[in-house]
């Protein structure tokens, strides 16, 4: 039976995991490696690493602290940031993370996606897509690159549709809106891109309680939850989310 992914991730900057409010405002939120084998040994079925400020600044990947985790934790991860070619994201897998994220590189040359997908398995390939509410799309969701510091004039939803076509395995959906806000995840728009491709969803941004999680399998039809703040600054263990998951009917991976 298929169960609900709860899948930490890690926004990296300058080398630390940095949490902010709809991609601004940073805090510091401890090391990557420390972090990452925390989340390991209390259950998280997955990680994902995000080098938020790669693409924008031109910086070279965290192959580093990708080959370090893969020493420590034992569960699938994925990491993203700044990967603009084949020879990245086979370097990436290379260091041990199970797949790799694709955001900006995919926006500016999708067919980067079909060659990844048929050179390493489309299980391999994740894309992001960072989408803001602006109207300016037929869906009302714009598509976001550079950290969301840029507007692609992308719709959301054909965007998603068109990666899953081009070999994406899995989405990645990021509400700029939601995150960091913990006020819950974008139901609408996460389930407008769940209903519209066949590949998983993980939803992302704004996760603030248990409650909100469990949303993201009962009214938005993901496959998983990423999760941040709520896990980063104590609000609720692993074990504790996914024990009251369980206790609510939500199929989860108890350990």
């Amino acid at each position: 039976m298929q169960s609900l992914r709860i899948i930490p991730c890690l926004d990296v900057k300058d080398g630390r995991v940095v949490k902010g409010t709809n991609f601004v405002n940073l805090r510091d939120a401890g090391d990557p490696v420390e972090r990452a084998k925390f989340y390991y040994e209390q259950g998280a079925d997955e990680l994902v690493f995000l080098d938020i400020t790669a693409s924008h600044e031109g910086r070279d990947l965290m192959f580093e602290y990708a080959s370090r985790v893969a020493e420590e934790v034992f569960i699938p991860y994925c990491v993203g940031g700044g990967i603009k070619s084949v020879e990245d994201f086979r370097r990436i897998l290379k260091t041990g993370a199970d797949k790799a994220s694709i955001n900006t590189a995919a926006v500016k040359t999708p067919e980067l996606i079909t060659e990844c997908s048929q050179r390493f398995g489309a299980q391999c390939v994740v894309v992001a897509i960072d989408p803001k509410k602006t109207g300016a799309t037929p869906s009302g969701w714009e598509v976001f690159i550079h950290g969301g510091r840029t507007a692609t004039g992308l719709d959301a939803i054909d965007w998603a549709k068109k990666m899953e076509e081009m070999g994406a395995g899995e989405i990645l959906l990021t509400s700029m809106d939601g995150d960091g806000a913990m006020m819950g995840y974008d139901i609408p728009l996460t389930k407008a891109v769940t209903d519209s491709v066949s590949i998983p969803v993980i939803a992302s941004g704004g996760a603030g309680t248990i409650e909100h999680i469990g949303e993201a399998w009962t009214k938005c039809g993901a496959q998983a939850a990423l999760i941040a703040s709520i896990v980063h600054y104590g609000h609720a263990t692993i074990g504790e989310i996914k024990q009251k998951l369980h206790e609510s009917g939500i199929p989860v991976r108890l350990t």
